[in-house]
């Protein structure tokens, strides 16, 4: 958001998720992943699931980096504390700073929300005139799907699947996009968050189409999620199995992040979902279809 309004040179610190767009690599990061790569998704849910009670943080904040960064103002996120620094943690910090910046914290759930967090930073940092001009073209892209899914009258069931092992359901905005797209999401809720699911509640909605967009994941790693699902029970019995309406996307940079490149999603999506009426969007990646079995 802040290099779409034209800040990347007052940008001074990033968080360890911080990876696109790529030309802002070498900021200093304040925060630190205290997650292993090595573990399997099954084991990070069981961390996320057992923080509250262990104590162990899952990210660390580098609080002399931040005092020597100096910030005028920072920016977080108190949508998911899996995702970032909590933000208590992140308002204790800042308080401790000289110069006691301003803190700005989002929490966007729908897309919305997500439009008003662009208008919210523009406002702190008086580009307002620039941020309307990203909008305008954000909605006209947004505009342009959802009058070419207008005419649907069988909306495809999809599930937007956002963590393998366990499942779990693709809330907050997602649901939104699915709709959009010419879609019709079978489990999550709009504007809620993102909840676990039993095997069960899959096979009962019974899903045309299943789109693997793992959170935090990029396409790479959500690869290896794959054989999971094919082990998931009652999967060779699902709809979108049997049709062989399988896709892989990458979720971490186009469905999990509240920002501007969920209208990239929206795009990908819709044509995963209808093909013959949303073009393929020029310059992103299409959705991987990825067969029922490996041989």
């Amino acid at each position: 958001m802040l290099c779409l309004l034209g800040l990347s040179d007052r940008i001074v610190g990033i968080s360890h998720e911080c990876d696109f767009p790529p030309g802002l690599q070498d900021r200093p990061r304040v925060t630190q992943s205290m997650l292993s790569p090595t573990l399997t998704s099954q084991e990070i849910d069981e961390r996320v699931r057992t923080q509250p009670m262990t104590g162990q943080p899952l990210s660390r904040l580098d609080h002399d980096r931040l005092l020597s960064l100096a910030p005028d103002l920072v920016i977080t996120q108190s949508l998911c504390e899996v995702c970032a620094i909590g933000f208590a943690e992140v308002q204790d910090a800042v308080r401790r700073l000289p110069s006691q910046p301003p803190l700005l914290s989002l929490q966007p759930h729908t897309l919305d929300d997500v439009f008003q967090a662009l208008r919210e930073i523009a406002r702190w940092t008086g580009t307002l005139q620039r941020a309307e001009a990203v909008l305008k073209n954000l909605q006209d892209r947004l505009l342009a799907v959802q009058n070419r899914s207008a005419g649907i009258t069988n909306p495809r069931r999809t599930l937007l699947l956002e963590w393998v092992d366990p499942p779990f359901s693709a809330g907050h905005w997602s649901p939104q996009l699915v709709e959009w797209a010419g879609g019709r999401e079978v489990l999550g809720q709009a504007g809620e968050r993102s909840r676990s699911l039993a095997w069960e509640e899959v096979t009962h909605a019974d899903p045309e189409v299943l789109v693997v967009a793992c959170c935090g994941f990029d396409l790479a790693r959500s690869r290896h999620e794959l054989p999971l699902l094919r082990q998931a029970p009652g999967f060779h019995d699902w709809c979108c199995t049997r049709n062989g309406e399988l896709y892989l996307v990458d979720g971490n940079a186009w469905f999990s992040r509240s920002g501007p490149r969920l209208i990239d999603g929206l795009e990908i999506l819709a044509h995963t979902l209808h093909p013959q009426l949303h073009p393929a969007p020029p310059g992103l990646p299409l959705a991987e279809r990825f067969p029922v079995a490996v041989d």
